[in-house]
């Protein structure tokens, strides 16, 4: 499935693209994708966790735990800050056991057309920033929407099948740049029509006390202020969206139907910011090993 693509399909991307493209395809299959997901588990994750361990709550995490480690997983959260998909997947590296390799679709525009976004994919996703998107976003490029069909359906194919496959996406599409952390973007029906194509395991996550800038997040963590809180939800049963037609209509419906899911763990999150009632991982694990 890596090679099913025309000649047609890759004329549209400038030479330049076409070549971070193949680099990056690379990098995410075979031997190399297993490397780079070990550097992502343990250097990657390392530093993210140096950065907010003091003050990660994470909440939920059963639910991943009970979802089929045989089959993808779609993990769909709110997207508020750079690193949101960072956090998540360091909680599933430190915390869960089971073979795991991550992929998020991203934006083309900068990672995939100059050596620098190379370079970022590199050290910031361990080149884990895939397949990527040229006709999406506010500055489409729409000459390249016969390139976009094609990666859509080699992401299709990373979620419907691949033991330990999971994929993060933001149904918003971009950054919510509201300062309340319980405002969200409209879906976009790009996730509705993933999930009506793959059929994945989709579990929702809502995530909330993240900021934009590497030094500050550090100095927060350090300082022991503004919580960062990952909840995970249980797994979305869209069976009936499932058994209609394949349309926009019905993208809409999912896309919509999930970010419900994303806005009710955004109210838990609310709820317990009122009066706290569970208790999270990341004290429970402090209690345990003071035990």
């Amino acid at each position: 499935m890596w090679h099913k693509k025309t000649v047609s399909e890759l004329e549209v991307l400038s030479w330049f693209e076409r070549f971070a493209f193949r680099l990056v395809g690379r990098m995410n299959r075979g031997a190399w994708k297993r490397f780079w997901t070990w550097c992502q588990s343990t250097l990657g994750a390392g530093w993210i966790h140096l950065s907010t361990y003091n003050i990660m709550n994470v909440y939920g995490l059963e639910h991943v735990e009970a979802a089929s480690h045989e089959r993808p997983l779609l993990l769909v959260a709110n997207h508020r800050s750079f690193f949101d998909m960072y956090a998540v997947s360091t909680v599933l590296f430190r915390n869960t056991s089971w073979r795991k390799q991550l992929f998020f679709p991203v934006r083309g525009r900068f990672f995939y057309q100059s050596p620098l976004g190379l370079l970022v994919n590199l050290i910031m996703g361990w080149w884990s920033m895939y397949p990527p998107f040229f006709a999406t976003g506010d500055h489409p490029i729409p000459e390249k929407r016969a390139f976009d069909k094609f990666s859509f359906r080699l992401l299709a194919e990373l979620a419907r099948n691949g033991p330990g496959n999971i994929i993060g996406f933001h149904p918003e599409g971009t950054r919510n740049k509201s300062d309340d952390p319980y405002s969200y973007l409209r879906a976009q029906p790009g996730i509705g029509k993933l999930i009506l194509d793959a059929q994945p395991q989709v579990i929702p996550v809502f995530i909330a006390g993240l900021c934009n800038s590497l030094p500050r997040q550090v100095a927060r963590n350090w300082n022991r202020e503004d919580v960062i809180r990952i909840h995970f939800g249980p797994l979305v049963d869209l069976t009936p969206f499932l058994e209609k037609p394949d349309r926009l209509r019905t993208h809409k419906e999912i896309a919509d139907a999930v970010m419900e899911k994303i806005a009710e763990l955004g109210d838990q999150d609310r709820a317990m910011r009122i009066q706290p009632q569970m208790t999270p991982i990341t004290q429970i694990e402090h209690v345990s090993s003071d035990s």
